[in-house]
């Protein structure tokens, strides 16, 4: 365990001059910018900033406006109370399930699983190494399931890098079965068009239904052709789950032309992602309800059967949108929180430049009944403690904080930490909390921080991409009932009913 060294900072209003580093110049430009899509299967990426930016940076923490380089700062209603760092891996933390007293935390070398029973002292419990990126991770039963979206030689847990242009090149779905916490076995693999750059689990008594979002095809791809216009359906046997195999790929875009009836993207709608696919699903199966993030699109869909989605809204955002990257709703399914990953995770844009709009959540309402029921927008949030040029920081991975009669969310941001905010009204929503730590460089662009931040059995965990997993407390009469829910499980793109399927203590 790390020593944890806190400290509180006030708000930010740090000025940005340039561009990050040469990459990232072409997107963060006046006008809406468009998104490099979440790093492959290589080391993250670093890029040189301007002397500017450098000074401005030391200026900027010798001032306190931001903290120092690896500080811990969070604001008076946080308590950091464990980090657990890197092991064996020493690749991208990435996405989080959790299950009982057990936490599992994706990595591009494979996947971590920690005993969670003392939040304050998180336990190693096994580390499956099993690379390709990014390992989005879920759980149900006794079965994991782990996404590969990086051309492997092969689907076994020792295959190494291998064009996406070579046929005998595998991408997809991998099962494991976690009876066995302490020994995880490997079970069976779907391969699945585009690879699996995440998934979502729509569980059933019998069988678990993935759905598999994964973009960015090419007629050089043999296994990875446009149109990519949907998504791929697993259906996966609880009791024999080696037979899971891929039983429909719905089209979500239907229309004319290779790439079918998406987004467009540039030059149509300069500085927005052609939709070529989802980037990620969340699902309300108490309500049969789902929403895409694809890229260029915001959807709303029925799951009434679940082999065959069927869309029912769908909404652009052509000014301040540039990657719809996920989907989060409200208890009530009256709402939902889309995010924006301006940059593709690689990006400084929560400066003063890029401003409130970009690279934030917008927040849609929805509003009627039925097959007729639409996403009307409200409002966006973004969080305003301004980052320097060398952290990159946007909007990303966040979950409900379960209060009835409010909405209120805790999100990943990267760099820029992690934030509890309250989006009840949605046109107004506000950040009540926060967590973060200073920059991991003043020198150079250095990715890093919270991929994923979500709420579980009265914590926050939060795994950051090269620090680990950190553990939080949040005390705040708004957010204190949310301690009294316990949940069995818990896949946050598998969203629950809080209130119908939880334990209160």
């Amino acid at each position: 365990m790390t020593s944890l060294r806190t400290t509180h900072v006030r708000r930010r209003r740090l000025g940005v001059a340039t561009a990050a580093f040469g990459l990232l110049a072409a997107l963060l430009t006046a006008g809406p910018a468009a998104a490099v899509p979440d790093p492959g299967d290589a080391p993250a990426p670093q890029g040189s900033v301007s002397a500017q930016d450098q000074a401005e940076a030391r200026a900027a923490i010798r001032s306190g406006e931001i903290p120092a380089v690896d500080e811990v700062v969070h604001s008076d209603n946080i308590t950091h109370i464990a980090n657990v760092p890197r092991e064996a891996f020493t690749s991208i933390n990435t996405d989080l399930a959790f299950q009982g007293r057990y936490a599992f935390a994706g990595n591009y070398d494979g996947f971590r699983i920690f005993d969670i029973s003392d939040p304050s002292s998180p336990k190693t419990v096994a580390q499956v190494l099993c690379p390709g990126s990014q390992n989005d991770i879920s759980v149900s039963g006794n079965l994991l399931f782990l996404s590969t979206d990086s051309s492997r030689s092969d689907n076994s847990c020792n295959s190494t890098t291998q064009p996406a242009t070579e046929k005998s090149s595998w991408e997809g779905m991998k099962i494991f079965d976690i009876s066995d916490k302490r020994n995880p076995e490997y079970v069976a693999a779907v391969e699945t068009a585009c690879g699996s750059h995440t998934h979502t689990l729509v569980p059933e008594r019998r069988n678990v239904y993935v759905y598999v979002s994964s973009y960015s095809p090419s007629a050089a791809f043999p296994d990875c052709r446009p149109p990519h216009d949907g998504i791929s359906v697993i259906k996966v046997p609880r009791k024999a789950p080696e037979k899971a195999a891929v039983v429909n790929f719905p089209v979500l875009f239907p229309g004319e032309g290779p790439d079918g009836g998406g987004n467009p993207g540039a030059p149509t709608n300069p500085g927005v992602s052609k939709t070529t696919g989802c980037h990620d699903i969340t699902v309300l199966p108490s309500k049969d309800l789902a929403a895409g993030a694809c890229m260029g699109d915001g959807i709303l869909f029925s799951l009434e059967d679940p082999e065959n989605p069927k869309v029912i809204d769908q909404v652009q955002d052509n000014v301040n949108f540039a990657f719809w990257h996920s989907a989060t709703f409200n208890q009530k399914a009256d709402k939902v929180v889309f995010t924006d990953e301006l940059g593709g995770g690689v990006g400084a844009t929560c400066n003063e430049r890029t401003g409130p709009n970009r690279g934030a959540d917008g927040i849609y309402d929805i509003v009627g009944k039925g097959d007729k029921r639409k996403l009307v927008f409200r409002g966006y949030f973004k969080i305003d403690r301004h980052q320097a040029d060398t952290e990159n920081c946007v909007a990303h991975n966040g979950s409900l904080i379960p209060v009835k009669g409010r909405d209120l969310m805790v999100q990943a941001w990267y760099q820029g930490g992690v934030s509890v905010w309250d989006f009840t009204d949605s046109a107004k929503p506000k950040e009540i909390a926060y967590f973060e730590r200073g920059p991991l460089s003043t020198e150079r662009l250095v990715t890093g921080g919270s991929w994923s931040a979500y709420y579980y059995n009265g914590h926050i965990y939060s795994n950051d991409q090269i620090k680990g997993l950190d553990v939080l407390k949040l005390d705040d009469r708004r957010t204190d009932p949310a301690k009294r829910v316990r949940m069995h499980e818990l896949n946050v793109q598998t969203q629950p009913d809080y209130f119908d399927d939880f334990d209160d203590d």
